[in-house]
């Protein structure tokens, strides 16, 4: 881990990349080491070494997010390695029968934390267009995600029933660290020279055909062109292989195009850049100035406003309102959608 940390720390990847990376791999090194009773007694039971173990789960969750959402480092997601860090600290300095309940709480909203991890993992598996990524999904960090959920429920198990075998398989025991260890080898050999196309955002290409490309990739662009201006992009659960069956071309195929020649790093980053683009035209339309940013949102699809406006900064650097307000000219017909 200490190797892998340093590879990415030295690495030309996204800044967000490497902090996120940092950080896991000094809390995971940390936590190995409280994690087996004879090692951390080596070190002399420092204190020192549980303040960095205690947010692992926390920034794991952080660093799934960056990997596989290509989310930026914000202070909510810091947010709950900040809270198990305080509340580590915390549980320290309580005392015994009030620290019982405080490990139970917080190991439980640490596996719920790898829960959600496992949960993006999976829900974003079909729509990743990066085929590294993809078996990193499924080799790796899934498997990952699933053993730090199993890991919390063993201990768990283990404060109700000491005399039962689930403490075998957690991290600080032969089993769950031989577990633990292939996960961790497997993770530095996939890792360890890590791709900017995986970890770290690439400039999106304009969306023009390339007049070198081969006649079947031009009509394959086309006929996906046509599908999403007649408005494709609005089904709901609309899924890469449901376009790539309707244009008729090959899934493997169709992901390596919107990857390659379109720039996009999953499914779901290309049926929203339609829709922010559908956004911009309503938002700059005179005639929808009384229009509410929500109300916009909802008809596009989006389940609520703050994914809408997250996505919506990122695509053009402005809130919706704002854009709006530039676009418009400062219109007097513009409502404030507060």
């Amino acid at each position: 881990m200490a190797v892998a940390g340093i590879s990415f720390a030295r690495s030309p990847l996204a800044r967000h990349a490497r902090i996120a990376t940092a950080l896991v791999s000094l809390s995971l090194i940390a936590w190995l080491i409280t994690e087996s009773h004879s090692l951390w007694a080596a070190f002399g039971r420092s204190d020192l070494l549980l303040l960095p173990a205690h947010p692992v789960a926390g920034l794991f969750w952080l660093f799934v997010l960056v990997v596989f959402e290509d989310r930026p480092l914000t202070r909510g997601n810091l947010a709950p390695a900040a809270l198990l860090l305080i509340t580590g600290a915390l549980t320290e300095l309580a005392p015994l029968p009030l620290r019982d309940w405080m490990w139970a709480a917080r190991n439980v909203a640490g596996g719920l934390l790898s829960l959600h991890a496992v949960l993006i993992i999976a829900r974003g598996w079909s729509g990743d267009l990066l085929e590294t990524r993809r078996r990193l999904r499924a080799l790796t960090l899934g498997f990952g995600a699933m053993f730090a959920v199993v890991d919390v429920a063993a201990a768990l198990i283990y404060k109700l029933d000491p005399k039962g075998p689930w403490i075998l398989i957690s991290a600080g025991q032969p089993l769950g660290a031989a577990i633990l260890a292939v996960l961790m080898v497997a993770t530095a050999v996939l890792f360890l020279q890590p791709r900017p196309s995986v970890f770290g955002a690439v400039p999106r290409p304009a969306l023009t055909v390339d007049p070198r490309a081969d006649a079947l990739e031009r009509q394959t662009l086309q006929r996906l062109n046509e599908l999403m201006a007649a408005g494709g992009w609005r089904r709901e659960g609309l899924t890469i292989g449901a376009v790539a069956s309707q244009i008729e071309v090959p899934e493997h195929r169709l992901r390596r195009l919107i990857n390659q020649r379109l720039g996009h790093r999953n499914f779901a980053d290309f049926v929203n850049s339609h829709r922010i683009d559908a956004a911009k035209a309503r938002l700059a339309d005179p005639a929808q100035a009384g229009e509410t940013v929500a109300a916009i949102a909802f008809d596009l699809g989006y389940g609520s406003l703050g994914p809408f406006n997250r996505a919506f900064r990122a695509a053009t650097g402005a809130t919706p309102t704002a854009w709006r307000r530039q676009a418009l000219g400062g219109s007097p017909d513009l409502e404030d959608p507060g």
